[in-house]
């Protein structure tokens, strides 16, 4: 563990502040920059340690989106109950796997990933159909499924995973986006809870750092889903953007990893 210094946590603050105020712009995808913040930005010497800390932030960010949500009916609660259940089984085993990879390496896998991420939010489409979907024998196999594979995906690389729930609960359930998004932000805390008990209980936390992080994300938040409203007709251009700065991020860490920059 680090000692936290002054300039540390004023751009941990203005950090959480960023990733907050994606979030609220774009609706999702903001924490996916949460690690290389801390690694890059702020200075956090363990790539183990920023994964930990960022857990909690995404934890605490899912779970007070997750009451908006659910106020408005998008949470379909039986088959979140179930991608979730199986996702913190998932997230149980990638944490520990995770833990046992060095640092670089794992910042490498986790450049792979903003990749992949950033092709999700850019082909992320909805399909216009408002229907409600409930749990039943055929999406239960597939919910399980989907919920053990992306919950082991956050388990290792300490993201939420939103925007890798989402399209795993379209194809499990065929939902609609919106109930998706809902519904997905209880796989997201519970994931993240996980994550950040598992990194907790190995000393992989710094916690004043957490605490910066999700205050500044709050804040950054308020301002980014206000912004998000004013310029919600060009929320499609503005993902787009946003997508195009995760490749260059990854394009970074990945030059980092393999030594093609200092």
């Amino acid at each position: 563990m680090f000692d936290l210094s002054l300039p540390q946590a004023l751009l941990g603050g203005a950090s959480g502040s960023l990733v907050g105020f994606t979030l609220g712009l774009v609706g999702g995808g903001g924490s996916i920059l949460a690690v290389p913040l801390l690694v890059y930005l702020v200075g956090v010497p363990s790539a183990h340690i920023a994964i930990g800390t960022s857990a909690v932030a995404v934890a605490v960010n899912a779970a007070t989106s997750v009451i908006g949500h659910a106020r408005a009916g998008n949470v379909r609660w039986p088959c979140a109950s179930v991608f979730a259940t199986a996702g913190v089984l998932g997230a149980f085993a990638g944490s520990a796997l995770g833990r046992r990879l060095d640092g670089q390496s794992l910042l490498a896998a986790f450049a792979i990933l903003m990749v992949v991420v950033a092709v999700l939010m850019l082909v992320r489409r909805d399909n216009g159909v408002d229907r409600i979907v409930r749990l039943n024998r055929g999406n239960a196999p597939a919910l399980v499924g989907t919920g053990l594979g992306v919950g082991a995906l956050s388990g290792f690389f300490g993201i939420g995973g939103g925007f890798l729930i989402v399209p795993g609960l379209v194809f499990a359930t065929g939902m609609p986006m919106l109930q998706a998004i809902g519904t997905s932000l209880v796989a997201v805390t519970a994931f993240g809870v996980t994550t950040a008990g598992t990194y907790a209980a190995a000393g992989l936390v710094n916690w004043p750092l957490a605490a910066v992080f999700v205050g500044g994300g709050v804040l950054g938040g308020l301002v980014g889903a206000r912004a998000g409203r004013v310029l919600s007709q060009r929320r499609g251009a503005l993902t787009r953007v946003f997508a195009g700065l995760i490749f260059v991020v990854a394009g970074y860490m990945l030059a980092r990893s393999f030594g093609l920059l200092r």
